[in-house]
């Protein structure tokens, strides 16, 4: 494997881009988070200014705002529903899962990190909020999904798709009065009819009934109705609440309260990854620290190493597969370079261990879906599509090279160049259809920046130069923490030059290296900053 392999994905990609609705192919639009993965990672490589980067951060970034700002999103609840139907991301199936909210997070965390532009932020928040209010266990897990379909009216046996969701245009205008009304119709497409576009309605499901849309935003409503934009903002969200709350009254849609130990990896990673990068980042690494305490505790056995799947009430029976696993480990490295807590990293290099005992297909290299003589399975596979959720394989690879850099286990690089090479083939003749795979590709050609504090945990100006550093785009870069105690002992007996990172004047330490090809160190906060951005 080569570049490119990540050449060809790329321009397959690009071809399928819809220049009129954004996203890629035609309808029905899915959001696919892993081909935003793979696009920010080659605008990162090929530079934001050159012509393809700037291309591939266009292509992202336009997707992302045209789904913010589609029926595809709840505006009132949080979080995003699972595809539109048609072409223009207004008429969704109204399902709501677990793995598009951890992943979309991760999406506008990371379009927020490039950009600085608030309203990134602002939707990923809104995802990681609804997940908290809606989608977690008061243990701490999270739930796997909301159903599309709800009762029409308490009481009665009738269902409807989107029935909790949509609105009909008397009632707006009831619950808000008519200037209000008047202004809410206008920013979110509410009109008497209703507004499913023609053709993405073929049973008139929807006749009648909203489906909020964002056409414009609160500058250009200010100025249709000739007020301030300050009085639209305020007018706006007090009109948001109080749909909410209407819409509270009504029967919910049903909820799968699962919890699936892969699917909550996935969320801790966004919520450890919100806990970087967040201002008001607290809560969601809270989140993500006490969902992980959860599946430790209640869905695996340490006295066999063995992780669980699934959990609702009580632990089920069966056992973890391999993305329960990857997904998991993934989700630990992020909360570790999140917390420094080496509880975290401890446990995912037992887990990796177990995962490689399991999976691992030492004749061809990649992981099995499933282990050795698992019951009712008669052909052991290995998956590599990076759909709805990515592969496990393409994780796990990820994790490997993580894990290589972070404790320096030779056995973890060549596990993941054999992964490598065995999917090479498909990677070859299907690049798009493995985007995450190939975000894997890219790190393993590139050297990696790793970035090793010498410092107490609780330094005022190592919590300042995590900050700083949090506000960067920097992919596939590991964060260690030497802490002069059992964390910095732990990474000593995996890399050795952990050992002689120390604090320099008793200050807070950076060390800033390319493949543990260190620079000077530096302890103060505007040379940390100079060297990050040169």
């Amino acid at each position: 494997l080569d570049h490119s392999v990540l050449e060809k994905a790329y321009a397959r990609i690009a071809s399928q881009y819809d220049e009129e609705n954004k996203g890629f192919g035609a309808a029905p639009k899915f959001p696919r988070p892993v081909t935003f993965n793979f696009l920010l990672r080659h605008m990162y490589r090929k530079g934001k200014t050159s012509p393809e980067g700037a291309e591939a951060l266009s292509m992202t970034l336009e997707t992302l705002d045209v789904m913010a700002k589609g029926g595809i999103r709840d505006h009132l609840g949080g979080g995003f529903h699972r595809y539109a139907v048609d072409q223009h991301w207004h008429v969704p199936h109204f399902e709501k899962m677990l793995y598009d909210q951890a992943q979309l997070a991760i999406s506008y965390l990371e379009a927020f990190q490039i950009t600085r532009k608030e309203r990134y932020a602002d939707v990923a928040s809104d995802i990681l909020d609804y997940v908290l209010s809606d989608m977690t266990s008061p243990e701490g897990g999270f739930y796997s999904a909301e159903d599309a379909d709800s009762v029409i009216e308490e009481g009665k046996p009738d269902h409807a798709e989107g029935a909790f969701y949509v609105w009909e245009y008397d009632e707006v205008n009831s619950l808000l009065g008519e200037e209000k009304a008047a202004w809410f119709n206008a920013m979110y497409g509410v009109v008497k009819g209703g507004n499913a576009p023609v053709g993405s309605d073929p049973h008139e499901e929807f006749k009648n009934k909203n489906i909020l849309i964002q056409r414009m935003d609160a500058a250009g409503v200010a100025d249709k109705f000739k007020v301030s934009k300050q009085a639209v903002d305020k007018a706006m969200s007090d009109a948001r609440q109080r749909l909410k709350t209407a819409r509270d009254k009504r029967p919910r849609p049903h909820l799968d309260d699962k919890i699936i130990t892969a699917w909550n990896g996935l969320m801790i990673s966004a919520f450890a990854k919100a806990g970087q990068i967040l201002p008001d980042g607290d809560k969601y690494r809270q989140a993500a620290m006490k969902a992980t305490s959860f599946i430790r505790d209640h869905m695996y056995d340490s006295s066999n190493q063995t992780l669980y799947r699934i959990y609702r009430g009580e632990r089920s029976g069966i056992e973890g597969f391999l993305d329960d696993h990857a997904f998991l480990i993934n989700g630990l490295l992020d909360l570790y370079e999140t917390t420094f807590d080496i509880r975290w990293i401890e446990w995912a290099a037992e887990l990796q261990e177990r995962q490689d005992a399991l999976f691992w297909d030492s004749d061809h290299g990649g992981y099995f879906a499933t282990e050795a003589g698992s019951k009712n399975i008669l052909l052991r596979m290995k998956d590599d599509y990076d759909g709805a959720e990515p592969s496990a394989n393409s994780i796990a690879v990820m994790n490997l090279l993580r894990l290589n850099h972070m404790l320096g286990n030779a056995q973890t690089l060549e596990k993941a160049q054999s992964s490598l090479d065995s999917f090479s083939v498909n990677l070859s003749n299907q690049p798009s259809g493995m985007p995450q795979m190939l975000v894997a590709v890219d790190h393993f050609l590139h050297p990696t920046r790793q970035i090793v504090f010498a410092a107490d945990p609780a330094s005022s100006l190592l919590i300042e130069m995590k900050r700083q550093l949090n506000e960067i785009f920097i992919p596939g870069k590991v964060v260690l923490l030497a802490d002069g105690k059992e964390g910095q002992q732990f990474l000593s007996t995996h890399l050795a030059f952990i050992q002689s990172v120390s604090r320099l004047d008793n200050k807070a330490t950076a060390y800033i290296c390319e493949d543990y090809v260190c620079q000077r160190p530096v302890n103060t906060l505007d040379a940390f900053v100079s060297r990050l951005r040169p």
